[in-house]
């Protein structure tokens, strides 16, 4: 990469143009900030890239600061670490907490991965290595710094960070970034005002240069009666003496799919069927959302925060990969909630390759599929899927039901107005058509110019006009 200009730029080396992998690189003078710190997910292509030569030495990178702790916003920094990056990781509390559950357990799963490859012979390379280890993980919490919610701090020389609430999982950021006389806001990945469990995104205020996650940038949620779909399913399912299997990310969608769940178990519209949380990394985040109730965490909506979470709910927690194991015997109905989301990997590919073949079953899809992603393979309706290095049929019944704790687009545009007369919007974590959308209706509604960087550009942040 060539020596940077003197002002500030910004390089996205990640999430550009598709919605993964967030890596956003400050660069001012001889500082380097690098903004998120993702694994690349879904398509082969992009998986591919998290093997690829980081684009700067990593040991001079000064600090990271974090959005929250989703992998694909935190889930290359134990990569990064032992590449050769020493300095800070910051974050918030709840997003520390988080990812000393969830970069541990992305360690473990890349170990498990390699193993099972190695097991079965159907990986290229030989042998096959993880991307980083589960030890390699717990190192690199030693560098994690949390602040708080409206906490200034110098991450760097000349670069002063806020963090304010964005409302998407337990401990979800925006960042302010000061760096001389301009301001650039970083939305991370935005909540919606709806959320079950969090209050909503905080708004912007002053901003010179605004970077937004466009995930949903050119749909609207589906207007669908989500309560009235999960009614529908469990209860044709469980009359079949089926299992309904909802794949659903450990942090945040299991704690969404457990409320919707909870409420109507108390409504009396759903049987109170045995539900099995199978992920240890969900069953520990399901301990951080339940001590952040219990501290009194500012991030709660009323209501929530002063009532134990899910107390209608007979949920077991299956640590271990034998009780993982043991549910492939047992006979239904019941319900599985387990990692991951996209069913890209995790316990939930051994259920599904255990079910999925059996149409007395049930398959709840509750959030976004990347494009090449098994879940979205699902969602479009195939007949076969590929797990394993082995194709099953698809027999259970596949449904979509809209859970998601991602803004739309005309949730992201009414964040975007909250900023008091920005220069430059900056769209980015969306695939090429969402941002595209979401860019010209930034330009057209709101009349400040957007544009859709390209992965690997880098971006002069504009002097200051007025």
């Amino acid at each position: 990469m060539a020596t940077p200009p003197s002002g500030p730029t910004l390089t996205f080396l990640g999430g550009a143009r598709t919605v993964t992998g967030s890596k956003t690189l400050l660069e001012t003078g001889d500082t380097r900030v690098l903004i998120d710190c993702g694994v690349f997910q879904g398509r082969k292509e992009l998986r591919l890239a998290n093997w690829a030569e980081f684009p700067v030495d990593p040991a001079s990178i000064d600090a990271v600061v974090l959005t929250h702790a989703h992998v694909d916003h935190s889930g290359y920094v134990p990569r990064l670490c032992r590449a050769g990056f020493r300095g800070p990781v910051y974050a918030t509390g709840g997003t520390c907490d988080l990812a000393a559950i969830v970069l541990p357990d992305s360690g473990h799963l890349h170990e498990e991965e390699a193993a099972f490859a190695n097991r079965k012979g159907y990986s290229k390379h030989h042998p096959a290595q993880p991307l980083y280890t589960e030890a390699d993980a717990v190192r690199s919490l030693a560098q994690f710094v949390p602040v708080g919610f409206g906490e200034r701090r110098t991450v760097a020389a000349g670069i002063d960070v806020e963090w304010t609430r964005a409302g998407h999982i337990l401990g979800a950021a925006s960042l302010h970034v000061d760096v001389g006389d301009r301001r650039l806001v970083f939305s991370g990945d935005l909540g919606r005002a709806g959320h079950p469990l969090l209050l909503p995104p905080d708004p912007i205020g002053a901003a010179d240069v605004v970077v937004v996650e466009s995930t949903y940038g050119d749909r609207a949620h589906l207007d669908v009666d989500a309560a009235a779909a999960l009614t529908l399913v469990v209860n044709d399912t469980a009359r079949q003496g089926g299992v309904v299997i909802i794949p659903a990310f450990a942090v945040d969608r299991t704690e969404v799919v457990l409320w919707h769940l909870d409420q109507l178990v108390e409504r009396g519209d759903i049987p109170n069927l045995p539900i099995f949380v199978d992920s240890p990394m969900a069953s520990r985040a399901l301990d951080v959302y339940r001590n952040g109730r219990l501290r009194g965490s500012p991030e709660f909506r009323p209501g929530v925060a002063d009532r134990p979470l899910f107390p209608s709910l007979d949920i077991t927690e299956t640590p271990t990969t034998e009780a993982s194991k043991s549910l492939n015997a047992r006979h239904g109905p019941f319900v599985i909630v387990s990692a991951s989301g996209m069913a890209t990997g995790g316990r939930v590919l051994h259920h599904l390759a255990d079910r999925i073949g059996d149409s007395r079953n049930a398959v709840v899809l509750v959030g976004f599929q990347a494009p090449g992603t098994r879940g979205d393979q699902l969602r479009h309706g195939a007949d076969r899927i590929k797990m394993f290095g082995s194709e099953y049929r698809v027999a259970a019944d596949v449904v979509s039901i809209e859970l998601s704790s991602h803004a739309d687009r005309s949730e992201l545009l009414a964040w975007l107005a909250t900023a008091d007369d920005p220069d430059l919007v900056l769209v980015n974590h969306g695939e090429p058509d969402a941002a595209a959308s979401l860019a010209d209706a930034v330009h057209e509604r709101l009349g400040v110019p957007a544009m859709v960087p390209a992965p690997g550009e880098r971006v002069a942040v504009p002097p200051r006009t007025r």
